[in-house]
């Protein structure tokens, strides 16, 4: 017998507010947005995604609703601490913790009614772009940042359709002017 990967698919990975699901959708999300060279997607690699020109991104994904019974919406939280990374192409670790990027994306799920939740909908996500530079001399020792904190502190959430342009501006192999915001 042949495993049909459609119901394997629509059996183990179709929940789109489970949290493993979700932060995996917002990689592929960021993906198409900047239209990313990384052909598939390597688990546990240093970062999520890499530019043509070389620019590492992080996807960091959070959401108020959950898969799961909720009394109240959930506090929007993205895990920001330093991590040694691991190297798909030599299967080895860095020395040392850091935080791996060039780039974060913070990408919120901001539908609230389970009813009419739709992840896949880019009009139901916003995102916030920031430099690994940014994130290390405001939030050095940081091992988590609330979107509440990031948007106190003077960062825009921006929708789908700025997204690329707002990641690729600090792409060093970019020279394409519409992407600068």
């Amino acid at each position: 017998m042949m495993i049909e990967p459609e119901n394997f698919w629509r059996w183990a990975y179709s929940d789109f507010l489970s949290n493993a699901n979700r932060g995996i959708l917002a990689e592929y999300i960021v993906h198409t947005a900047i239209q990313s060279n990384t052909l598939q997607r390597q688990e546990w690699d240093a970062w999520d995604l890499i530019t043509e020109g070389g620019l590492k991104i992080e996807v960091k994904c959070s959401a108020y609703l959950q898969s799961w019974h909720q009394e109240k919406p959930s506090k929007l939280i993205f895990d920001i601490a330093p991590k040694k990374a691991w190297h798909a192409d030599t299967n080895t670790y860095d020395d040392k913790a850091t935080r791996n990027a060039d780039v974060y994306v913070f990408c919120v799920f901001t539908t609230k009614d389970p009813e009419t939740a739709n992840p896949l909908n880019t009009e139901e996500l916003e995102f916030i772009v920031m430099s690994t530079d940014e994130l290390n001399q405001k939030y050095p020792k940081q091992k988590s940042i609330s979107y509440s904190t990031l948007i106190k502190n003077g960062l825009k959430s921006i929708p789908y359709e700025r997204l690329s342009s707002a990641i690729l501006r600090y792409d060093p192999g970019s020279n394409d002017d519409s992407h600068q915001i």
